[in-house]
């Protein structure tokens, strides 16, 4: 006859490692703030307040004058388009950099698309721009290459993943009923990453209109270049006009993504 069994279950033993871990993360953060030296009082000063109360009421009321604001709209134009471009030659460039290191051409080509992608990815956005406006010159061409360079690590990456994470029986299927590769790719593997395809195309596109608009302080045109500018002749009527613009042009954008993505979990649903 077994022994009756307690009624009482053993409450979990803790995760040491976790409480390891987890004393680490904060033994850091307290030798970051110790280090950098902090001084929160000076941060929160009636004087600190006050200077950043002054220079924030220099802002107001922006410049609404017709001819500025529409130089400040051809300039979202050209950040939406520098955007834009920069986000389509990533998606080029990573799908096809995805197939290699998704592990369809052997070990050797993925491991150097994953290089590339990593190398790409690594290299921030703004020592890109520098680089392209010393090869291209000023203006926002070198901002949308700066874009698509760093943009192409990431979506390569994301879009390997998902190819990686596909069932490989629709393919295979296809295969095995006389398909080519390409037939088998196109409508076995496709449809299923695509949808996620399009999710990461546009959050990043997202990211990219924040990043387009800083990259216009190193040269790459549109409002970066027109905030650079006025800030520093200490124009901050004009300043203010950009940023509000800047704040129509990410909320549009963001807005029409999220309205995308939604249609496409609705259509997936």
């Amino acid at each position: 006859m077994n022994a009756p069994q307690s009624l009482h279950p053993r409450p979990p033993r803790p995760c040491i490692a976790c409480l390891a871990v987890a004393a680490l993360l904060l033994a850091a953060v307290v030798a970051s703030f110790a280090y950098l030296a902090i001084d929160f009082r000076a941060l929160f000063s009636g004087s600190a307040a006050g200077a950043m109360g002054r220079f924030i009421a220099e802002f107001f009321p922006p410049d609404v004058s017709a001819p500025f604001v529409q130089k400040t709209a051809w300039a979202a134009v050209q950040t939406l388009a520098v955007s834009a471009l920069g986000t389509v030659l990533a998606v080029i460039g990573g799908g096809v950099l995805a197939l290699p290191a998704s592990g369809r051409f052997g070990l050797v080509a993925r491991q150097a698309a994953r290089f590339v992608l990593n190398y790409l990815r690594s290299v921030p956005e703004l020592v890109w721009a520098t680089l392209m406006v010393l090869a291209a010159g000023l203006g926002p061409f070198a901002g949308a290459l700066a874009l698509a360079l760093h943009t192409t690590g990431v979506l390569g990456r994301l879009f390997a993943e998902a190819l990686e994470n596909a069932p490989p029986e629709p393919e295979r299927a296809i295969r095995h009923a006389g398909g080519g590769a390409l037939v088998a790719f196109a409508y076995g593997t496709m449809p299923l990453v695509l949808r996620q395809w399009v999710a990461y195309t546009l959050y990043r596109w997202e990211m990219n209109i924040r990043m387009a608009t800083v990259l216009g302080f190193v040269g790459a045109g549109g409002l970066g270049a027109m905030l650079y500018f006025h800030l520093s002749i200490f124009q901050q009527a004009q300043s203010c006009t950009v940023v509000l613009a800047m704040l129509v042009l990410v909320f549009g954008v963001d807005a029409f993504s999220t309205h995308v993505r939604r249609r496409l979990a609705t259509a997936s649903a």
